[in-house]
Protein backbone atom coordinates (compact mmCIF):
# COMPACT_ATOMS: atom_id res chain seq x y z
CA UNK A 1 0.00 0.00 0.00
CA UNK A 2 2.76 2.61 0.89
CA UNK A 3 4.70 1.84 -2.70
CA UNK A 4 1.04 2.25 -4.15
CA UNK A 5 0.26 5.88 -2.46
CA UNK A 6 4.17 6.92 -3.36
CA UNK A 7 3.72 6.17 -6.51
CA UNK A 8 0.62 8.02 -7.14
CA UNK A 9 2.54 10.75 -5.54
CA UNK A 10 1.51 11.34 -1.73
CA UNK A 11 4.28 11.92 0.54
CA UNK A 12 4.35 8.61 2.64
CA UNK A 13 6.33 8.27 5.62
CA UNK A 14 6.22 4.54 7.01
CA UNK A 15 5.65 3.92 11.04
CA UNK A 16 7.11 -0.07 11.72
CA UNK A 17 8.56 -2.16 14.17
CA UNK A 18 11.47 -2.72 11.63
CA UNK A 19 13.43 -1.36 8.41
CA UNK A 20 13.45 -3.83 5.20
CA UNK A 21 16.90 -4.40 3.91
CA UNK A 22 18.39 -4.54 0.42
CA UNK A 23 15.03 -2.86 -0.74
CA UNK A 24 16.40 0.68 -1.75
CA UNK A 25 13.51 1.13 -4.45
CA UNK A 26 11.04 1.09 -2.12
CA UNK A 27 12.79 2.66 0.70
CA UNK A 28 13.68 5.48 -1.79
CA UNK A 29 9.85 5.91 -2.89
CA UNK A 30 9.69 6.85 1.24
CA UNK A 31 9.81 10.43 2.76
CA UNK A 32 10.74 8.94 6.14
CA UNK A 33 10.67 5.71 7.63
CA UNK A 34 10.30 5.88 11.35
CA UNK A 35 11.18 2.65 13.42
CA UNK A 36 9.06 2.22 16.93
CA UNK A 37 6.81 0.30 19.26
CA UNK A 38 3.03 0.77 18.42
CA UNK A 39 2.30 0.14 22.21
CA UNK A 40 4.48 2.71 23.09
CA UNK A 41 2.76 6.37 23.58
CA UNK A 42 5.50 8.54 23.66
CA UNK A 43 6.27 7.33 20.29
CA UNK A 44 3.19 7.69 18.89
CA UNK A 45 3.37 11.51 20.95
CA UNK A 46 6.31 12.59 18.71
CA UNK A 47 4.81 10.96 15.77
CA UNK A 48 1.77 13.23 15.97
CA UNK A 49 3.84 16.50 16.10
CA UNK A 50 4.56 15.85 12.66
CA UNK A 51 1.43 17.25 11.26
CA UNK A 52 0.46 14.84 9.09
CA UNK A 53 -2.75 15.20 7.08
CA UNK A 54 -3.88 11.53 6.97
CA UNK A 55 -3.11 8.43 8.99
CA UNK A 56 -3.75 4.55 7.92
CA UNK A 57 -3.63 2.54 10.75
CA UNK A 58 -3.04 -0.88 10.01
CA UNK A 59 -1.21 -2.43 12.74
CA UNK A 60 -2.96 -5.61 14.38
CA UNK A 61 -2.44 -8.79 15.42
CA UNK A 62 -3.78 -11.99 13.36
CA UNK A 63 -6.46 -14.40 14.15
CA UNK A 64 -4.86 -16.42 16.28
CA UNK A 65 -2.41 -14.42 18.62
CA UNK A 66 -5.48 -12.23 18.90
CA UNK A 67 -6.86 -15.29 21.54
CA UNK A 68 -3.77 -14.45 23.82
CA UNK A 69 -3.94 -12.35 27.16
CA UNK A 70 -6.15 -9.77 26.98
CA UNK A 71 -3.51 -6.78 28.33
CA UNK A 72 -1.53 -7.87 25.58
CA UNK A 73 -4.02 -8.19 22.84
CA UNK A 74 -5.58 -4.71 23.52
CA UNK A 75 -2.46 -2.92 24.02
CA UNK A 76 -2.11 -3.71 20.39
CA UNK A 77 -5.24 -3.89 18.54
CA UNK A 78 -7.23 -1.46 20.84
CA UNK A 79 -5.21 0.89 22.37
CA UNK A 80 -2.67 2.32 19.50
CA UNK A 81 -5.77 3.67 17.86
CA UNK A 82 -7.12 5.17 21.13
CA UNK A 83 -3.60 7.17 21.76
CA UNK A 84 -3.03 7.58 18.01
CA UNK A 85 -6.45 9.79 17.89
CA UNK A 86 -5.94 11.54 21.19
CA UNK A 87 -2.65 12.74 19.74
CA UNK A 88 -3.40 13.39 16.48
CA UNK A 89 -6.62 15.04 16.59
CA UNK A 90 -5.22 17.63 18.99
CA UNK A 91 -2.86 18.43 15.59
CA UNK A 92 -5.16 18.62 13.01
CA UNK A 93 -5.30 15.31 11.54
CA UNK A 94 -7.49 16.19 8.57
CA UNK A 95 -8.28 11.79 7.71
CA UNK A 96 -7.72 8.85 9.76
CA UNK A 97 -8.15 5.45 8.38
CA UNK A 98 -9.15 2.51 10.76
CA UNK A 99 -7.87 -0.71 9.03
CA UNK A 100 -10.71 -3.09 10.44
CA UNK A 101 -11.97 -6.50 9.20
CA UNK A 102 -15.32 -8.16 8.48
CA UNK A 103 -14.58 -10.36 11.68
CA UNK A 104 -16.96 -8.06 13.22
CA UNK A 105 -20.19 -9.56 12.20
CA UNK A 106 -19.08 -12.78 13.43
CA UNK A 107 -20.84 -16.15 12.01
CA UNK A 108 -22.45 -14.33 8.64
CA UNK A 109 -25.76 -15.94 7.38
CA UNK A 110 -26.65 -16.17 3.81
CA UNK A 111 -28.15 -13.12 1.74
CA UNK A 112 -26.18 -9.97 1.25
CA UNK A 113 -24.31 -8.12 3.67
CA UNK A 114 -24.02 -4.41 3.98
CA UNK A 115 -22.09 -2.18 6.58
CA UNK A 116 -25.50 -1.80 8.62
CA UNK A 117 -25.36 -5.67 9.10
CA UNK A 118 -24.85 -5.51 13.02
CA UNK A 119 -22.10 -6.67 14.72
CA UNK A 120 -21.41 -9.74 16.74
CA UNK A 121 -18.28 -10.64 16.61
CA UNK A 122 -17.36 -14.35 17.45
CA UNK A 123 -13.44 -14.10 18.68
CA UNK A 124 -11.31 -11.54 19.94
CA UNK A 125 -9.83 -10.57 16.76
CA UNK A 126 -12.89 -9.02 15.71
CA UNK A 127 -13.86 -7.89 19.23
CA UNK A 128 -11.06 -5.74 19.29
CA UNK A 129 -11.69 -4.37 16.14
CA UNK A 130 -15.42 -3.62 16.93
CA UNK A 131 -13.43 -2.11 19.67
CA UNK A 132 -11.23 -0.11 17.80
CA UNK A 133 -14.05 1.11 15.42
CA UNK A 134 -16.27 2.74 18.34
CA UNK A 135 -13.52 4.43 19.17
CA UNK A 136 -12.74 5.81 15.82
CA UNK A 137 -16.65 6.51 16.31
CA UNK A 138 -16.53 8.48 19.16
CA UNK A 139 -13.45 10.65 17.60
CA UNK A 140 -15.34 11.24 14.51
CA UNK A 141 -18.41 12.77 16.78
CA UNK A 142 -16.34 14.63 19.00
CA UNK A 143 -13.57 15.85 16.54
CA UNK A 144 -12.79 17.57 13.05
CA UNK A 145 -10.97 14.60 12.05
CA UNK A 146 -13.10 12.41 9.58
CA UNK A 147 -12.00 9.01 11.38
CA UNK A 148 -13.23 6.07 8.34
CA UNK A 149 -13.91 2.32 9.42
CA UNK A 150 -12.85 -0.02 6.80
CA UNK A 151 -14.14 -3.55 6.56
CA UNK A 152 -11.86 -5.80 5.03
CA UNK A 153 -12.45 -8.85 3.67
CA UNK A 154 -9.76 -11.60 2.98
CA UNK A 155 -6.45 -10.26 0.88
CA UNK A 156 -3.76 -12.22 -1.41
CA UNK A 157 -1.29 -11.08 -2.99
CA UNK A 158 2.88 -11.44 -3.40
CA UNK A 159 4.67 -9.71 -0.64
CA UNK A 160 6.98 -6.42 -1.07
CA UNK A 161 9.43 -7.95 0.89
CA UNK A 162 10.90 -11.73 1.08
CA UNK A 163 10.87 -11.24 5.01
CA UNK A 164 7.15 -10.20 5.05
CA UNK A 165 4.97 -13.48 6.62
CA UNK A 166 2.31 -13.64 4.17
CA UNK A 167 2.33 -17.08 3.33
CA UNK A 168 -0.07 -18.10 5.98
CA UNK A 169 -3.00 -16.08 4.12
CA UNK A 170 -5.53 -18.93 2.13
CA UNK A 171 -4.72 -18.24 -1.10
CA UNK A 172 -0.66 -17.53 -0.84
CA UNK A 173 -0.38 -20.74 1.23
CA UNK A 174 -2.45 -22.68 -1.76
CA UNK A 175 -0.43 -21.90 -4.46
CA UNK A 176 3.48 -22.03 -2.32
CA UNK A 177 2.23 -25.41 -1.58
CA UNK A 178 1.05 -26.02 -5.02
CA UNK A 179 4.68 -24.99 -6.14
CA UNK A 180 6.50 -26.85 -3.32
CA UNK A 181 4.57 -30.06 -3.02
CA UNK A 182 3.14 -30.27 -6.54
CA UNK A 183 -0.16 -31.05 -4.91
CA UNK A 184 -2.58 -29.32 -2.86
CA UNK A 185 -3.61 -30.81 0.56
CA UNK A 186 -6.53 -29.37 2.30
CA UNK A 187 -6.62 -29.26 6.29
CA UNK A 188 -10.84 -29.08 6.02
CA UNK A 189 -13.06 -30.40 3.85
CA UNK A 190 -13.42 -27.00 1.90
CA UNK A 191 -16.66 -26.13 2.96
CA UNK A 192 -15.98 -22.29 4.75
CA UNK A 193 -16.95 -19.86 2.60
CA UNK A 194 -14.63 -16.58 1.96
CA UNK A 195 -14.24 -13.05 -0.20
CA UNK A 196 -11.12 -12.72 -1.20
CA UNK A 197 -9.41 -9.26 -2.63
CA UNK A 198 -6.11 -8.92 -3.89
CA UNK A 199 -3.86 -6.17 -1.67
CA UNK A 200 -3.57 -3.98 -5.07
CA UNK A 201 -7.18 -3.51 -5.15
CA UNK A 202 -6.90 -2.38 -1.83
CA UNK A 203 -4.72 0.11 -2.10
CA UNK A 204 -6.61 1.69 -4.66
CA UNK A 205 -9.82 1.01 -2.70
CA UNK A 206 -7.78 3.44 0.30
CA UNK A 207 -6.59 5.87 -2.63
CA UNK A 208 -10.17 6.55 -3.05
CA UNK A 209 -11.19 6.70 0.63
CA UNK A 210 -8.20 9.43 1.26
CA UNK A 211 -9.50 12.01 -1.14
CA UNK A 212 -13.54 11.17 -0.98
CA UNK A 213 -15.47 14.39 0.17
CA UNK A 214 -18.24 12.74 2.52
CA UNK A 215 -21.15 14.18 1.77
CA UNK A 216 -23.35 11.61 3.46
CA UNK A 217 -21.77 10.59 6.91
CA UNK A 218 -20.78 7.26 6.11
CA UNK A 219 -17.83 6.47 7.66
CA UNK A 220 -17.91 2.42 7.46
CA UNK A 221 -16.81 0.74 4.32
CA UNK A 222 -16.39 -3.01 2.98
CA UNK A 223 -12.99 -3.25 1.30
CA UNK A 224 -14.27 -6.64 -0.50
CA UNK A 225 -14.16 -8.15 -4.12
CA UNK A 226 -18.08 -9.15 -3.36
CA UNK A 227 -17.95 -12.79 -4.42
CA UNK A 228 -18.04 -15.88 -2.61
CA UNK A 229 -16.52 -19.03 -2.63
CA UNK A 230 -16.12 -22.07 -0.67
CA UNK A 231 -11.96 -23.43 0.36
CA UNK A 232 -12.28 -26.05 -2.25
CA UNK A 233 -13.87 -24.35 -5.09
CA UNK A 234 -11.16 -21.84 -4.32
CA UNK A 235 -8.24 -24.73 -4.53
CA UNK A 236 -9.97 -25.92 -8.05
CA UNK A 237 -9.17 -21.90 -8.84
CA UNK A 238 -5.82 -22.27 -7.89
CA UNK A 239 -4.96 -25.91 -9.40
CA UNK A 240 -6.16 -24.64 -12.89
CA UNK A 241 -4.28 -21.55 -12.71
CA UNK A 242 -1.22 -23.77 -12.03
CA UNK A 243 -1.81 -26.43 -14.52
CA UNK A 244 -1.83 -23.47 -17.38
CA UNK A 245 1.18 -22.09 -15.63
CA UNK A 246 3.42 -25.29 -15.35
CA UNK A 247 1.93 -27.46 -17.94
CA UNK A 248 1.17 -30.36 -15.52
CA UNK A 249 -1.63 -31.33 -13.24
CA UNK A 250 -1.30 -31.85 -9.72
CA UNK A 251 -4.47 -33.58 -7.43
CA UNK A 252 -6.33 -31.87 -4.47
CA UNK A 253 -5.90 -33.91 -1.22
CA UNK A 254 -8.81 -34.06 1.35
CA UNK A 255 -7.99 -34.71 5.32
CA UNK A 256 -9.41 -38.71 4.47
CA UNK A 257 -6.79 -38.74 2.09
CA UNK A 258 -9.66 -38.88 -1.13
CA UNK A 259 -8.64 -36.75 -4.22
CA UNK A 260 -11.08 -34.41 -4.66
CA UNK A 261 -12.80 -33.96 -8.17
CA UNK A 262 -14.08 -30.59 -8.80
CA UNK A 263 -17.22 -29.78 -6.98
CA UNK A 264 -20.46 -30.46 -9.31
CA UNK A 265 -22.03 -27.03 -10.54
CA UNK A 266 -25.19 -28.35 -9.43
CA UNK A 267 -24.28 -28.97 -5.21
CA UNK A 268 -22.22 -25.34 -6.19
CA UNK A 269 -25.46 -23.81 -6.83
CA UNK A 270 -27.38 -25.05 -3.99
CA UNK A 271 -24.51 -23.66 -1.17
CA UNK A 272 -26.21 -20.73 0.84
CA UNK A 273 -23.93 -18.27 0.38
CA UNK A 274 -23.17 -14.92 1.89
CA UNK A 275 -22.07 -11.55 -0.37
CA UNK A 276 -20.29 -8.89 1.27
CA UNK A 277 -21.51 -5.45 -0.64
CA UNK A 278 -19.49 -3.14 -1.69
CA UNK A 279 -21.77 -0.85 -3.42
CA UNK A 280 -20.68 2.04 -1.28
CA UNK A 281 -17.41 1.88 -2.32
CA UNK A 282 -18.41 1.28 -5.64
CA UNK A 283 -20.57 4.32 -5.31
CA UNK A 284 -17.19 6.69 -4.64
CA UNK A 285 -15.77 4.91 -8.15
CA UNK A 286 -14.15 1.53 -7.29
CA UNK A 287 -13.55 -1.25 -9.33
CA UNK A 288 -11.72 -4.06 -8.93
CA UNK A 289 -8.50 -4.37 -11.39
CA UNK A 290 -7.74 -7.95 -10.57
CA UNK A 291 -10.23 -10.83 -10.92
CA UNK A 292 -8.98 -14.11 -8.80
CA UNK A 293 -7.67 -16.11 -11.82
CA UNK A 294 -4.89 -13.12 -12.66
CA UNK A 295 -4.20 -12.52 -8.53
CA UNK A 296 -3.35 -16.08 -8.49
CA UNK A 297 -1.44 -15.99 -11.75
CA UNK A 298 0.88 -13.15 -9.92
CA UNK A 299 1.24 -14.61 -7.16
CA UNK A 300 2.52 -18.25 -8.96
CA UNK A 301 4.67 -15.39 -11.37
CA UNK A 302 6.31 -14.37 -8.16
CA UNK A 303 6.91 -18.05 -7.21
CA UNK A 304 8.25 -19.45 -10.62
CA UNK A 305 10.83 -16.30 -10.77
CA UNK A 306 12.20 -17.95 -7.61
CA UNK A 307 11.83 -14.98 -4.79
CA UNK A 308 11.06 -17.15 -1.81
Amino acid sequence: MSKHLAVKGYNVTVFDSYRPSNYNEWILLMDEIIIGDISDESAISRLADKNFDIVIHLISLDHYKSENDPNFVSSINVMPTWNLLDSFTKNGLKRFIYFSTIHVYGNLPSGIITEDQIPQPSNAYGLTHLLSENICNYYNEKTETECINVRLSNTYGSPVFKENNCWWLVINDLCKTAVENNEIRLKSDGSPQRDFIHGDDVAKAIDILINYKNNTGDNIFHIASGQILTILELAHRVKSVYTKMYDKEIDIILPDNSISEYPDSDNSKDIDRYVISTKRLKNLGFKQGLDLELGINEIFYYLKIGVV
